[in-house]
């Protein structure tokens, strides 16, 4: 029975494939897709991916709450880290350019029980995710209704009943009854999703062009008004305690005033474990979530006209491109403001309520984030149940998963479940504890798949792969330890939430999905 649990699926060696012509993928039994996407339309789907809630709603999050003026430092940790699961994911791509990312190349390494895994925490990427921006929406949604047309959103049903305090590391109720807006958005994209929708490389790239206009005009107008004393932890601290407790800002004027060593970016840490280096990591960890998306590139493998050349380029150059986005946004945010004050769910929209002359770039960011996010929600909700539908087919998942609508050839039951679950977190979670679980589960799937690419390596070395992981010894073992580092340092409070999320998902392999695999009853 222990062997069973790891049949793995067969691999077949990806065919150079020309421009356009439809092909078999290199799992067998995958279905023809027709190659269609070139690098550049790979490059902004990662770039349309990547960007959204992290950069949004994050960013002023993990400031206030862990790292300072150090998030900064948090981002380039997260991007390296990244980058060397992107390596990976880079090698899987153009060696297997089949959908299913993480969940398909786990199942033809590790086999099916870690696939399982693997697919069951992806519902962590993307139906929390889903939620995540949802929670990011409304924030940018009441900001722009209140400083356009004078409409205040009431508090009972603009926010959700309880919010997840950093400092004691528990929830505490609000005054909120239900994040009404949330549950509206979710409800409507849903219904989109039901329905189908035909979402071309032009559309996205016009998504795109909107998202990176909103923020280069943040950048350039923005950067006059730094304020470098607020890059200066201490400095910042004693301009403003923002939304801290009169305990914790009195406990880090202190630190402060005792000369705290390390580096002036980094605030001194706390007796609760806040801020400090620890901070920076747990920090790096949150904004995470802001580069989630660059695996989404290696989805759409399966359409790719060159895949072997172009979806390295696609993965890699999103990445990039939106570290160095997101360097510079970090930089300006903690430069406008003293970081306790970005604690909010708009906190670019906040950074800019302090200059009345930038009142109109304001309006502008507020309509970008709330098209963007819409644009992020879209693409999480359309995964998820594909996901479901991928499991579903390979036996794993009930069938109601893999039912498609007779009209609008949707996954439409799965839709219908996936956008109820997350319309209900959406409504009565907090921002921060929905994005927490959002990067615990992604850590998991970058970890498996980067230490996929080097099980490969011995187990089918004679696979071409068109594109390799330079020093795959040295680099795939880091990107598991980094991986897997920031899943397990940072979120160590959370493990009870993880653990019952591995055991639910568990329960539903052994009770249906270990009987009713087709691999393991010989029907693929």
């Amino acid at each position: 029975m222990l062997r069973n649990l790891f049949v793995t699926k067969p691999v077949d060696p990806a065919p150079h494939v020309d421009a356009g012509e439809p092909v078999e993928g290199s799992l067998s039994g995958e279905a023809s897709l027709r190659r269609v996407l070139t690098a550049r339309h790979l490059f902004l789907l990662g770039v349309g991916a990547i960007i959204g809630a992290g950069i949004f709603v994050m960013t002023g999050k993990a400031a206030a709450d862990y790292a300072g003026p150090a998030v900064i430092l948090s981002f380039i940790l997260a991007g390296m880290t990244c980058a060397l699961a992107g390596l990976c994911y880079a090698e899987f791509a153009a060696m297997m350019p089949v959908s299913g990312s993480a969940y398909s190349y786990t199942y033809s390494t590790m086999g099916e029980v870690i696939a399982w895994f693997i697919g069951w925490n992806l519902v962590l990427e993307y139906l929390f995710a889903a939620s995540t921006v949802a929670v990011g929406w409304s924030g940018y949604l009441g900001g722009f209704l209140d400083s356009t047309f004078g409409v205040q959103l009431p508090a009972i049903l603009a926010q959700a009943p309880y919010t997840f305090v950093a400092e004691t590391k528990s929830f505490a109720r609000t005054d909120g009854l239900l994040n009404l807006p949330a549950v509206l958005i979710v409800a409507a994209v849903t219904a989109l999703c039901y329905r189908g929708i035909t979402q071309s490389a032009w559309a996205n790239a016009i998504i795109v062009a909107l998202k990176v206009a909103v923020i280069v005009l943040f950048l350039a107008f923005a950067f006059q008004y730094i304020n470098p004393a607020n890059w200066d932890a201490c400095q910042a601290i004693a301009a403003s305690g923002g939304q801290f407790s009169a305990e914790l800002v009195a406990e880090l004027r202190a630190a402060c005033a005792a000369g705290s060593p390390g580096l002036a970016i980094i605030p001194p840490g706390t007796e609760a474990g806040l801020f400090g280096t620890d901070g920076v990591i747990r920090a790096a960890a949150v904004v995470f979530f802001a580069y989630i998306g660059f695996d989404a590139v290696s989805t759409a493998a399966g359409e790719a006209k060159n895949p072997q050349r172009d979806m390295p380029i696609g993965i890699l150059g999103s990445l990039a491109f939106c570290t160095v986005l997101y360097i510079a946004m970090a930089a300006t945010m903690t430069g406008l403001l003293p970081f306790p004050e970005l604690g909010t769910n708009k906190p670019i929209a906040t950074a800019l309520e302090t200059y009345p002359t930038l009142g109109w770039l304001k309006t502008i960011v507020e309509i970008g984030a709330i098209a963007g996010l819409s644009s992020v929600i879209l693409v999480m909700l359309m995964g998820q149940p594909r996901i479901f539908f991928a499991m579903s087919q390979d036996g794993l998942m009930p069938k109601i998963f893999g039912k498609v609508h007779p009209k609008y050839g949707t996954p439409h039951v799965g839709t219908v479940i996936v956008g109820v679950v997350a319309a209900a977190m959406a409504g009565l979670l907090p921002l921060s504890f929905l994005g927490d679980l959002v990067s615990m589960g992604t850590l998991l799937a970058f970890a498996t798949v980067s230490a996929g690419v080097l099980i490969l390596r011995y187990t089918r070395p004679d696979l071409p792969r068109p594109f390799r992981v330079p020093f795959p010894h040295l680099i795939c073992p880091l990107a598991v330890i980094a991986c897997l580092y920031l899943f397990w340092q940072p979120f160590a409070d959370h493990w009870q939430v993880m653990l019952g999320w591995t055991v639910i998902g568990f329960a539903i392999y052994a009770v249906y999905g270990y009987r009713n695999s087709k691999l393991r009853r010989g029907q693929v």
